[in-house]
């Protein structure tokens, strides 16, 4: 019977995720967004709000959003508030800003202080306000009034750009046939895509071999059964 190879065990290593400008690939899915917010300083309002799911390319955007206008990137609605009220003209960019906990009225008060100021600010969230978010009756109508740049599911061209580029990301070199494999497979999210290039990684490590065909197979397989 064939002995089966032993397996090493990876250390969880932070992956240096490239976020310039020249790294993201602009398609039909986000062009409309991207267009928007690169158009700064020429946007319809001080105010826009970058929607979209998670991993769709939210914070590589504003990444790039901010190393061109020059802004600072807040941990939460507070931190941005305290920035734009010591800043004579604030530029500020603050992700996630519907996340779980997010301090509504903090925000609430940030949209006023742009305006008062004269700054810009980028907001990010997985969506557009609904009944259960904001709950705050004023901060909900000023939400809904502003400008959103919305990024779609990625088509088929997206998708495959977005694999060789998180595969490269993380110094993965894979054969094209492979890679076309992987992406005729591949659930059409960029969180899934970033998932599946992650379980790659992990794989390739604990088997100490290349990402060929069989060991690209095994790992959506397992993804497909839920087990990954």
């Amino acid at each position: 019977m064939a002995r089966e190879a032993p397996r090493q065990f990876p250390l969880d290593l932070p992956v240096d995720a490239r976020l310039g400008a020249e790294d993201y690939f602009v398609a039909d899915a986000n062009r409309a967004a991207h267009g928007l917010v690169t158009r700064w300083p020429d946007w319809p309002d001080r105010i826009v709000l970058l929607t979209g799911p998670e991993g769709s390319g939210k914070t590589h955007l504003g990444a790039i959003w901010a190393d061109r206008s020059g802004a600072a990137t807040a941990a939460g609605a507070g931190e941005a508030l305290d920035h734009a009220q010591s800043s004579e003209t604030p530029r500020i960019l603050l992700d996630d800003c519907d996340g779980e906990g997010a301090d509504e009225t903090a925000l609430f008060h940030l949209l006023n202080a742009i305006r008062e100021r004269r700054g810009h600010l980028l907001l990010t969230a997985r969506g557009t306000p609904t009944l259960l978010w904001p709950k705050l009756p004023d901060l909900a109508s000023r939400m809904r009034a502003l400008p959103v740049a919305r990024l779609e599911p990625p088509d088929d061209a997206t998708a495959r750009a977005v694999l060789v580029k998180l595969l490269d990301d993380r110094q993965l070199r894979v054969e094209a046939d492979v890679v076309e494999f992987l992406a005729r497979r591949c659930e059409r999210s960029l969180g899934a895509i970033r998932a599946l290039v992650e379980a790659l990684d992990r794989e390739s490590l604990a088997r100490g071999r290349a990402v060929g065909r069989g060991l690209a197979s095994d790992v959506l397989s397992r993804i497909w059964e839920g087990t990954e």
